[in-house]
């Protein structure tokens, strides 16, 4: 799953996912709350989860960090079947502090996303 509020990073993000095999199925959003609306009903179908989720951390109405105050609420069988990667163009280092201090992030890339980044998630299940 990759949710960004950029057309552009969304389509790039999957046509690369596609293009290299990272996933068999792709699911792009262009905010968090239709992240969130995606993932609560597949508590009872965690077959059906996003492996990854690549967050972007600036977006209009709910940005990143919102969203990761959200999802601590989700299903226990939710929150121990996705891997989140914070994926932003920030250059805060506060971003980055804030980002590797939550439970729920794995890693902080910055954009772009490209092959040797998604070579660097394999290896994080």
């Amino acid at each position: 799953m990759v949710i960004d509020d950029n057309e552009p990073d969304l389509y790039i993000a999957e046509i690369l996912m596609d293009l290299t095999g990272f996933a068999e199925k792709v699911v792009c959003v262009s905010s968090a709350k239709e992240a969130l609306a995606y993932l609560k009903p597949l508590y009872e179908n965690p077959d059906e989860l996003p492996h990854f989720i690549f967050l972007d951390i600036n977006m209009p109405d709910m940005n990143g960090f919102d969203f990761l105050k959200e999802y601590q609420h989700l299903h226990d069988n939710i929150r121990k079947n996705c891997i989140i990667m914070m994926l932003t163009t920030s250059l805060d280092e506060h971003d980055r502090i804030k980002a590797e201090g939550n439970q729920f992030v794995r890693k902080f890339l910055n954009k772009p996303l490209d092959r040797d980044k998604l070579a660097e998630c394999i290896g994080m299940d």
